[in-house]
């Protein structure tokens, strides 16, 4: 039994997590633009925020990159 099929199917799912990540970072940084509108003087503190919660979401899209690439080459 051939199961490459599934295994596309199971990297395709693994890159998804990237497509979601994006969304997830374009409602904080709205969010954010938002925030340091209602409150001009925090803008450094959330900045910092903004840059540690995107790289925080960046990672989930990277480790699903990295199962994505492992399913498709060493399967």
């Amino acid at each position: 039994m051939d199961a490459r099929g599934l295994i596309a199917i199971g990297a395709g799912l693994a890159v998804m997590t990237g497509m979601m990540t994006g969304i997830g970072q374009g409602y904080v940084a709205g969010k954010a633009v938002e925030a340091v509108g209602k409150n001009p003087e925090a803008e450094g503190k959330i900045r910092n925020m903004l840059i540690l919660g995107a790289g925080i979401a960046e990672t989930c899209a990277i480790y699903g990159l990295l199962i994505a690439f492992l399913l498709i080459f060493v399967y």
